[in-house]
């Protein structure tokens, strides 16, 4: 690691990098399976995805890293919460998004009030996520980033340990797919691009 006000290299050409980003594609959550990253492994996806711009060196997310137990103990008081709320049953099945990866990254973006807007604070948690997703894949696991329902329930989101002015930003499910994931529709650059002289 650079130590503080070291120089860091320059940007050069990596095909390897290029091609990750030309063939990343999120995985089903509930298809992911063991293996998952070592101890070792998870530590460097953390520092990896905490270098992101955050537009005042604000930090203004954090970590919930959760595995196997924690998920299908939250899963169960979220299965009744559903319930109490006579939420569909597909809010139910989407529970098992939360429980089928190995490893579990929760990002929550955590503003702080009267800094930077509280939009470009949000949009540095979001950048954290991508981040994540990109290391799980330089290590070889595949990853989803989902949110489903009980990102944006209150009573869900203090299971989580949310507090007061915190949100989710993004689970990172991450692990192995036994099969490789099917390509999906892109957007048609050409009508995305507005171009100014």
């Amino acid at each position: 690691m650079t130590a503080l006000n070291e120089p860091l290299p320059l940007p050069v050409p990596s095909q390897a990098f290029l091609d990750r980003l030309a063939t990343r594609r999120s995985a089903p959550a509930q298809a992911l399976v063991a293996p998952g990253p070592s101890e070792a492994e998870l530590e460097q996806i953390l520092t990896l995805g905490a270098r992101t711009p955050d537009h005042g060196k604000l930090f203004p997310w954090r970590f919930v890293v959760m595995g196997p137990q924690s998920r299908a103990e939250i899963a169960e008081r979220l299965a009744l919460l559903a319930e109490l709320h006579n939420r569909p049953a597909k809010d139910q099945a989407v529970l098992a998004k939360l429980t089928a990866a190995p490893l579990t990254i929760l990002v929550v973006s955590t503003p702080i009030p009267d800094a930077k807007p509280i939009w470009e604070q949000q949009l540095s948690a979001g950048a954290v996520c991508m981040n994540l997703e990109h290391a799980a894949g330089g290590l070889g696991y595949s990853s989803s980033w989902i949110t489903d329902w009980y990102s944006y329930d209150a009573q869900a989101t203090r299971l989580f340990g949310l507090t007061e002015g915190e949100t989710v930003a993004g689970f990172i499910h991450i692990g192995t797919l036994t099969e490789p994931p099917l390509e999906r529709p892109r957007p048609d650059i050409a009508a995305k691009v507005t171009r100014l002289p």
